[in-house]
């Protein structure tokens, strides 16, 4: 009786590893820190903020990318609003969001696996360049709903993931309006690609 125990939880242990080795999601982000632009967005008398799209040939959650546009619009939209009614001085900022990767577990599927329907995560990068293509600034943006906080929480951290993600980028352009000071991707050590 004894070693049939031990060989079930041992057998239970194992299968609780494979489960939840599927849990963890596989986006990486590049680095935990954004270079600064190179230049103030201030020196552009105009700013103008394109739609989140997902990259050339990726197919992602519709849902999820509605959301994190959404988000950072809605972050953004005070500050564009007033820097945008400067004098204009004939230099244009264009700010794109694009999202390389998007893992959203949502609705019935979050609702009815929990955690065995594994972690959410997002990398998405804003290319910010001038009306003539030169490139400004590329930051990247990354953020996960693990699968148990997502899971016991019907979805709850996996919609603040899209929120995060968006804040994260407004964060960084209104950060470096002023003054180029870069600022956070929003990977930590584990999420950064080595």
């Amino acid at each position: 009786m004894n070693k049939n125990f031990r060989n079930a939880m041992l057998m239970a242990a194992m299968g609780g590893a494979l489960l939840t080795t599927g849990c963890a999601t596989r986006i990486k982000a590049s680095s935990a820190q954004n270079p600064p632009p190179k230049e103030a967005f201030a020196t552009y008398g105009r700013i103008e903020i394109k739609p989140v799209v997902f990259k050339a040939g990726y197919v992602g959650d519709a849902s999820g990318l509605a959301k994190i546009d959404e988000n950072f619009r809605a972050d953004l939209a005070e500050s564009l609003a007033r820097w945008n009614q400067r004098p204009a001085n004939g230099r244009t900022l264009v700010i794109e969001p694009v999202i390389d990767e998007l893992s959203f577990k949502h609705g019935a599927k979050r609702v009815l696996l929990g955690p065995l329907a594994g972690s959410s995560g997002v990398l998405m990068h804003v290319a910010i360049h001038d009306a003539s293509g030169a490139v400004v600034a590329n930051p990247e943006f990354f953020q996960r709903a693990d699968a148990m906080g997502a899971g016991f929480t019907f979805g709850a951290h996996d919609n603040l993931m899209l929120t995060r993600v968006g804040k994260l980028a407004a964060g960084y352009v209104m950060a470096n309006y002023d003054t180029p000071v870069g600022g956070p991707t929003g990977a930590d050590d584990k999420a950064v690609a080595r």
